[in-house]
């Protein structure tokens, strides 16, 4: 009977593998939310659960808890097989034999026992008190692994107490005595199995299916056995030497699945340094590049071409292009897209395709570390199947709602409502990543405010000062320039309306947007079609031209996470007046190189403006505190923190004073 009962459990235990390879990749495509339970997959893996469920409890009905539920731990060592983590073989084989020992030692002495009610309620109680545990733990924790593993250790402890349940039930059906009085463990098996499933759906969210499965088949059998040594009496015929070598072989056992679990990465390379000159293989996603023009298409670039600049193998994956021109020095991936109808400058892939196509190209480059640059489409995939690899993963946040609301026309009355679902979606997806960075030190506050869990760091997004350091004809007459999106958030109309005061003053506007056709015409009604020049798109080294011959630099957006167009004309040795919103205040120092202004004051704008036109030494000395602050924000820098995130996402130990902002 016991020989049939350990097949049974082993059998068990092959669907318990299987089920977590197939839920596990469920909630990597669509996180631990409801919507999951319409995935095929995560349905198939329900299915296999309930059979191994089954088996297991029939297997508990022939045996004593501590034979039967030490060989749920088999299935470790199946799903990193399944995981094709070959190179943990000698970690599999220490598990599985310390099973194998420990249930030779343990189906000899063990003694079954009845499972009384009594019994049955101080475990329960016994269990409340473990779950309780990791539970404040994972609620507490901002690192998404030992979230994962506090989670699948609180799910463990709820499958322990199952094991329980399922023998009392087991055994009374054998006996033929099962009634209404043990509806109470059945009730309590379908809770406890219900509490245990959303724990490691938790858990899959946030690690690959081994680390999970790894805590689960640790902390269950731990609590089964215990419960059914020290409650049940199973244990008490054991003599003093078995007793040391079921203590011997269950460490073994744990030793061997803890060494998995610390080992998830097959490309992890402890001996790389901070800062280092070592290659890496760095895959960054950007739902927007190049040829795109915004700031966060921008940056992806920089940090892109620095770090191949640096040795590094750089792989950007991102929506494809008809525009899209070859960068040198690193490999782009581009994803199928199509055009959105409001906003056609801007493409977006299917979440069905890019997930496909984002999974394979992961797979296939095998990363040190993915650098997402967004919780939208391509980020969010390529971020999913990174974690499901196990692969170490940084994310930064260039996101506002505020910047979405104009081009996807969201009524006013349901911005706060979708201000908060934009929010709880990135906290849901970035919070799977081992490190979350955002471009400045209120970027940051923002995420916390809105309700992010984890601790983001803020790293500039940096340029290359020196490119902007260029010297033209000045115009004849003092010039105030904008650039960027001309859209709604960036209130160039309050620039317009403001020039519109200041008699002598001239106006740029580089850009294009939503927003264009109506602010030329606003221009006109005005009357400073004279005075104002739009130039739309303009090349790289038109651009640089625009920076080198404007007077002062002006930037009325609300929505800024940090503003590269503001810092492009800081390192062009310009004053700027800023609007006093977001993270601009970060930037602009009033009285030293520039001024700020209350969104929506015109006259204070313009009386900002008059005062910079008008006043040559002041716009000279403080374009020279713009250059001088502006140092702070240099690329290297932020490549060198860069590769300092990317060490401690690789576990390893970074100094503080390598991350600060």
């Amino acid at each position: 009977m016991t020989l049939l009962a350990i097949t049974l459990a082993v059998l068990g235990a092959v669907c318990f593998a299987l089920a977590a390879r197939l839920q596990h990749d469920a909630v990597a495509a669509t996180g631990a939310r409801a919507s999951v339970l319409r995935q095929p997959r995560w349905l198939g893996g329900l299915a296999l659960l309930v059979a191994g469920a089954g088996v297991h409890a029939a297997a508990l009905g022939m045996a004593p808890l501590t034979v039967v539920q030490p060989i749920g731990v088999l299935a470790i060592g199946m799903t990193a097989l399944m995981d094709r983590r070959f190179r943990e073989l000698p970690a599999i084989l220490l598990t599985t034999v310390g099973v194998g020992v420990f249930v030779f030692f343990a189906s000899g002495s063990a003694t079954a026992t009845k499972v009384v009610p009594d019994v049955e309620l101080t475990a329960g109680l016994v269990t409340l008190g473990l779950i309780a545990v990791p539970g404040v733990i994972a609620a507490l924790t901002s690192n998404a692994r030992i979230r994962a593993v506090a989670f699948a250790s609180a799910g463990g402890v709820a499958y322990g107490y199952v094991s329980v349940l399922m023998r009392a039930v087991s055994q009374s059906v054998q006996q033929g005595g099962f009634g209404l009085s043990h509806l109470a463990s059945v009730l309590g098996i379908a809770l406890s199995l219900a509490v245990g499933g959303w724990l490691v759906q938790h858990a899959y969210a946030g690690g690959p299916p081994h680390l999970a499965v790894a805590c689960l088949t640790v902390v269950d059998p731990l609590v089964a056995v215990g419960l059914g040594a020290f409650l049940l009496g199973e244990a008490a015929h054991l003599s003093p030497v078995t007793g040391v070598a079921l203590f011997v072989c269950s460490l073994a056992a744990v030793c061997g699945v803890f060494a998995l679990a610390r080992q998830p990465r097959e490309n992890i390379r402890t001996e790389l340094p901070v800062n280092t000159s070592s290659a890496l293989r760095v895959v960054i996603a950007a739902d927007t590049f190049p040829p795109d023009v915004n700031g966060a298409a921008r940056f992806a670039q920089r940090l892109a071409v620095g770090l191949a600049e640096k040795g590094h193998d750089v792989h950007v994956i991102a929506p494809d292009s008809p525009r899209a021109t070859e960068i040198p020095g690193v490999t782009v991936h581009r994803l199928r897209s199509h055009r959105l109808p409001f906003y056609p400058d801007f493409r977006f892939c299917l979440p069905w395709q890019a997930s496909r196509e984002a999974d394979a190209l992961v797979k296939s480059l095998k990363p040190d570390v993915v650098h997402v640059q967004a919780h939208f489409v391509v980020g969010r995939f390529v971020l999913n199947s990174a974690v499901a690899q196990g692969i170490p993963t940084l994310a930064t946040n260039h996101f506002m709602p505020e910047n979405l609301f104009s081009h996807a026309h969201v009524p006013a009355f349901l911005q706060g409502l979708s201000r908060k679902w934009a929010y709880r979606d990135l906290a849901r997806v970035f919070g799977r990543a081992d490190v979350v960075t955002a471009p400045t030190p209120r970027a940051v506050q923002l995420l916390h405010d809105s309700g992010f869990p984890a601790t983001a760091v803020p790293v500039s997004c940096g340029i290359d000062i020196a490119r902007y350091q260029r010297s033209v004809t000045h115009n004849d007459r003092p010039t105030a320039l904008f650039v960027g999106r001309l859209d709604e958030e960036k209130r160039v109309d309050e620039f317009l309306r403001a020039l519109a005061r200041v008699p002598g003053a001239f106006g740029e506007i580089v850009g294009d947007g939503t927003c264009k056709a109506e602010w030329e015409l606003l221009a006109r009604d005005l009357g400073i079609t004279d005075r104002v020049r739009f130039h739309g798109f303009v090349s790289e080294d038109d651009l640089l031209d625009a920076y080198a011959r404007c007077d002062l630099f002006v930037m009325p957006g609300v929505a800024e996470l940090q503003s590269l167009a503001t810092m492009e004309a800081m390192a062009a040795g310009k004053p700027v007046i800023a609007a006093n919103a977001m993270a601009l205040p970060h930037l602009v120092k009033p009285g030293r190189n520039g001024w700020l202004f209350e969104p929506g004051d015109v006259n204070q704008l313009a009386q900002r403006l008059h005062t910079l036109v008008h006043d040559e030494p002041m716009r000279a000395r403080m374009g020279a505190a713009s250059s001088e602050i502006i140092s702070h924000h240099a690329l290297a820098t932020t490549l060198d923190r860069f590769e300092a995130l990317y060490a401690r996402a690789m576990g390893q130990t970074v100094p503080v004073i390598a991350l600060a902002a």
